[in-house]
């Protein structure tokens, strides 16, 4: 379940298709333009690992899909993506020809503008602009989480998320882990009351951390494109690592609890461990304890430390037992444990939305997958600053972390947060 895994393109690695009965209907939901031939066209926005896996993950969904147009800021990322695919299972799938290609800052204009279904699998940061642009144009959405890396990001994906809702088209966030068989069977039976009331729920997500940075100063040509080749490494591109990687713990302690907000956060963090400047301005380790109404407690750690115990668990602590969501199992009065099939929650995501639009239906949990990343970014907060941070304070923050605009030059020169110096604002 590491997070790592996602970025690696696998190419054998689709085994699940929708059901053929879900497939049956030919109509195409909103305004993803049915054809005469039946073909749905996606494009993809962000030709990384994660986005390559998503777009043969969403070929794989429905025969009737065609990869027609592709966007990166980069053209090696473009074409190493577009060669993976052609070599895939899906590649008779892939029809994007040389002018299909776009690349630059703006190149999800392009794209989006070319297709019925975009896949926005870029760094986080960029993600608002470019789901606001395809809701705008009335596109139905696979967006990757999260879906913003600060408070305006989120505000912004809140609106689009209500006027997709509004159009009629689709929102499917990439929070996987909702999408995994097993997870949802033990999901439910603690939805059915198996442990009672909640009382807290622990999320841990402890690795030895992601890619290291592939290019130094001296290998690009400016601080932009040092920043975006290395956007894991910077607050402002990916949110830091409990914004981007372990906030799938935290979407479970929002799952678990409602997907209503805590009331407040506090916690702590630092650079113990990556502290050479080339890994940017973010952390290598997070605790955060959010606190909900009625004294329901949520207790969240993660770290990126090489050579320690590896640790990525969720528990949620109930009245009358421990659901071990990982483990798929419950102790206590009512134990049970999962022994069915299990499933590829990275095909599910894409199975399912593809059936929903051949099915004339749509899907929006854009919502949901707001309000985690807002919580996964006041636990961030709260560690910067050293301060007690209220989940209202953070939804109206109007901390913008990104430059005015972007361009091959300069970049945010943002440092190294410090609690007690570091400000909320």
């Amino acid at each position: 379940m590491r997070d790592s895994s996602r970025r690696t393109f696998l190419m054998n690695s689709s085994a699940t298709v929708a059901a053929s009965a879900a497939l049956a209907s030919l109509e195409i939901a909103g305004n993803a333009y049915a054809r005469a031939d039946d073909t749905i066209k996606v494009g993809l926005v962000g030709c990384g690992g994660r986005g390559t896996g998503a777009a043969e993950q969403a070929l794989t969904a429905d025969k009737g899909v065609k990869l027609v147009a592709v966007a990166d800021a980069f053209q090696n990322r473009a074409d190493s993506c577009l060669e993976l695919l052609k070599k895939s299972a899906v590649g008779s799938q892939v029809d994007v020809p040389s002018d299909k290609i776009f690349i630059g800052f703006d190149a999800y204009k392009k794209v989006i503008d070319e297709v019925d279904v975009v896949l926005l699998t870029s760094t986080p940061h960029f993600r608002p602009e470019h789901l606001a642009y395809a809701v705008a144009k009335g596109k139905h959405v696979f967006m990757e989480k999260p879906v913003a890396t600060d408070s305006p990001g989120v505000r912004s994906v809140l609106q689009s998320v209500a006027e997709a809702k509004s159009k009629g088209t689709s929102i499917v966030s990439g929070f996987c882990w909702r999408y995994d068989k097993p997870r949802r069977e033990t999901m439910k039976h603690y939805f059915d009351g198996a442990v009672g009331k909640a009382v807290a729920v622990e999320t841990t997500y402890n690795s030895s951390g992601v890619w290291e940075p592939p290019k130094t100063r001296e290998e690009v040509g400016s601080e932009m494109e040092l920043q975006m080749r290395n956007w894991y490494y910077y607050d402002w591109l990916s949110g830091d690592h409990i914004v981007e990687q372990a906030i799938h713990g935290i979407d479970t302690m929002c799952w678990a609890l409602g997907d209503k907000p805590p009331v407040q956060c506090f916690g702590v963090g630092g650079r113990q461990v990556r502290v050479e400047p080339k890994y940017g301005n973010i952390y290598d380790h997070f605790s955060i304890v959010y606190e909900y109404p009625d004294n329901v407690r949520g207790y969240h750690q993660c770290r990126h430390w090489k050579g320690t115990a590896m640790r990525v668990k969720d528990y949620i602590l109930g009245e009358k037992g421990v659901v071990d969501v990982f483990g798929n199992s419950i102790s206590g009065e009512n134990k049970w444990r999962y022994r069915g099939a299990k499933s590829n929650m990275y095909q599910v995501e894409h199975d399912e939305m593809f059936a929903a639009l051949r099915a004339g239906k749509t899907l929006n949990n854009g919502e949901e997958a707001a309000k985690t990343t807002l919580v996964a970014i006041m636990g961030r907060m709260a560690a910067y600053t050293g301060e007690v941070i209220t989940y209202e304070a953070a939804l109206n923050s109007k901390e913008a972390l990104g430059p005015k605009e972007y361009v091959w030059g300069d970049a945010p020169q943002r440092p190294v947060p410090m609690p007690g110096l570091t400000k909320f604002s």
